[in-house]
């Protein structure tokens, strides 16, 4: 690989494994001083009407309906569902590093429903499906999850949601480029603020410069850069290597929420987080690791 290639590379792979790991500790800064549907929506509405500014200003042409009425379902999906989840999970006290562990079951939900779309799945990716449940059974058994399991499921459901819609949309007409991503984000900010409004959140008060600046950074860093740069990475490396974040993520939220957030994990939580990116390795690596055998026809003839 070329270093002209390399260095793109190096930091579309820096992007998700650092920025989206540090996005669970600052989305913990951040609740802290703003409601939870609030500011998910307007870190969404801020990244989305940013990029689209830059998109139009740029020469690009707003979308056909279908493509645009498909990316802003799959926003909904994404990221008003996903990341809303998760946001409003940890509004309500669940660690950051925690959310990230559970997050980190995607790939394993993935799996699942792209057998339902007809994708074959082989025996070994079914195993880490189940070792990742068991990780998931673990993590809830005891520690800071057991005395908050609306949070876990919380979480759970922007995990499927976030599975089914990383599916679906691979499946269907998206706008090309950065467009589908503001399109996507425009319509998640929408759908999160019309939720923030209907749910009755307010401001009691202003939100402090760490508020500011935690949104500032998810809609930035964790928005505009990371969402594009994954998709970099889906266009010029393999889905392994794009999808590796997921279990680099949790380690990364894990040391920021425990060293700078004063988070503690028990024992347990960390076997927990053990096996689970154990078995999303399973599911992403699993047909590198071990690759099927081929079967080989040998035909012999008479002299």
């Amino acid at each position: 690989m070329r270093f002209n290639h390399l260095l793109p590379l190096i930091g579309a792979l820096f992007a998700l494994y650092i920025i989206w790991g540090s996005t669970y500790f600052a989305i913990s800064i951040g609740v802290a001083s703003w409601p939870p549907l609030m500011m998910a929506g307007i870190r969404f509405l801020a990244a989305g009407l940013l990029l689209m500014a830059f998109l139009l200003a740029t020469g690009h042409r707003l979308p056909a309906r279908k493509p645009l009425l498909n990316a802003a379902l799959i926003g909904v999906l994404l990221l008003a569902v996903g990341n809303g989840m998760v946001t409003v999970a940890e509004h309500q006290h669940v660690p950051s590093g925690i959310a990230a562990v559970m997050v980190a079951t995607v790939p394993l939900f993935t799996l699942c429903f792209s057998r339902f779309f007809g994708i074959a799945t082989r025996k070994i990716e079914w195993m880490g499906i189940a070792i990742g449940l068991a990780g998931i059974v673990l993590l809830n058994s005891g520690g800071n999850l057991s005395g908050n399991p609306w949070g876990a499921v919380m979480i759970l459901i922007g995990s499927i949601s976030w599975a089914f819609g990383s599916v679906y949309g691979s499946r269907i007409t998206l706008p090309t480029g950065m467009m589908a991503g503001a399109v996507e984000m425009l319509a998640a900010g929408l759908v999160l603020m019309i939720a923030s409004l209907l749910s009755g959140e307010r401001l009691t008060t202003m939100p402090g410069l760490s508020g500011f600046l935690a949104v500032a950074y998810l809609s930035l860093f964790g928005s505009i850069i990371a969402i594009n740069a994954y998709m970099y990475l889906i266009r010029n490396v393999t889905p392994a290597v794009a999808t590796s974040y997921a279990y680099v993520n949790p380690v990364v939220a894990v040391l920021l929420g425990t060293q700078f957030n004063g988070e503690n994990l028990s024992g347990t939580e960390w076997l927990a987080l053990i096996i689970i990116i154990a078995a999303v390795v399973l599911v992403t690596l699993g047909k590198y690791l071990f690759p099927a055998k081929s079967t080989v026809l040998t035909c012999s003839s008479e002299k």
